[in-house]
């Protein structure tokens, strides 16, 4: 069993490095035409190929090159309708002889639709009909009968991710703006959450002015919630913090210090997260922290006055991991 797994990625690893030199002038020309393309890329394909070519759309699309699936059996019976000039179909079939996308090729030079072939068979009726032409040939499939679609859909599929990322490049698509096409789930999270979002402000910023007692910071602590204070200057900079761990290491010599003022106990400069930056970067401050993680960063402005503290608790509840 494992010598015939083996061998079937053999059989596809190959195929996917046969690309690679067969990559030409036809490739950039593709390229090219879907980065004038004024409308949609509409992809189609039968079968396996529809499958892969349902994953090419959506790559597509989430990267910055609109595109959608159409089948091509329901386009002969109304969908065709979703066709116009100005879009670019991109067909896949590693025989080039699927009657159900030959069916469409006489409506979609009808309509002047720019046709895109990926293909394995550049002298099929499909290959024949292309404006342009990518070549997904095959030695073999990986399935030892030669008849189940193995390495041909793998190949097809590497292809159109291979077209996907050439057009993110071109288009210099950025992490914000793939961001703007994930907002949903730990990818959207990641990506789009700012510290803004999440930190704890105006109200719930929990303040104390450094000639305060360590007892009247302990009270707001404990008011606010968040096992921390941020000790602040009359006009709002922040000269350092103070937390509960801190407090509770001292209380093991005394409670005469709770009288004192907080500066002469809190920690001075502090680590600290601008409001505008990912929450994603404010976990990675705080698990990178020295000598260890901590669970609370004091949030500061451009000149550096105390806005907000965000807590661990805050993130992980946001799905920031």
């Amino acid at each position: 069993m494992l010598e015939q797994a083996q061998r079937a990625l053999e059989i596809e690893a190959k195929a996917i490095l046969d690309l690679i030199p067969r990559l030409n002038g036809d490739f950039t020309k593709t390229v090219q035409a879907i980065l004038a393309c004024k409308g949609r890329i509409i992809v189609t394909g039968m079968g396996k190929s529809g499958h892969v070519g349902r994953k090419i759309a959506a790559t597509l699309a989430s990267t910055g090159t609109p595109a959608f699936f159409m089948h091509p059996a329901e386009a002969i019976h109304g969908d065709l309708g979703m066709v116009t000039s100005a879009d670019i179909i991109l067909a896949l079939s590693n025989s080039g002889e699927t009657s159900e996308v030959l069916a469409i090729l006489p409506v979609l030079k009808r309509i002047g639709t720019p046709i895109i072939v990926l293909c394995g068979n550049f002298d099929s009726t499909l290959g024949k009909n292309a404006d342009y032409y990518l070549d997904a040939a095959v030695a073999s499939e990986a399935c030892p009968l030669g008849l189940a679609p193995t390495a041909s859909t793998t190949a097809a599929l590497a292809l159109g991710d291979a077209l996907a990322i050439s057009l993110l490049s071109q288009r210099h698509f950025t992490r914000d703006d793939f961001a703007l096409f994930h907002p949903g789930g730990s990818l959207g999270r990641k990506l789009l959450l700012t510290v803004a979002d999440v930190m704890h402000s105006g109200e719930e910023n929990p303040l104390i002015a450094s000639d305060k007692t360590v007892q009247e910071a302990l009270f707001v602590m404990t008011d606010k919630g968040l096992g921390a204070v941020n000790v602040v200057a009359a006009d709002g900079k922040l000269l350092g913090i103070l937390t509960d761990g801190d407090i509770r290491r001292r209380l093991e010599k005394g409670y005469e210090f709770l009288k004192q003022p907080v500066a002469a106990f809190m920690t001075q400069t502090p680590q600290t997260i601008l409001v505008d930056k990912l929450a994603a970067y404010a976990l990675h401050q705080m698990e990178q922290h020295q000598p260890r993680p901590v669970t609370v960063l004091p949030v500061v402005d451009s000149e550096n006055k105390a806005i907000g503290m965000i807590h661990l608790t805050d993130l992980l509840r946001q799905g920031v991991v």
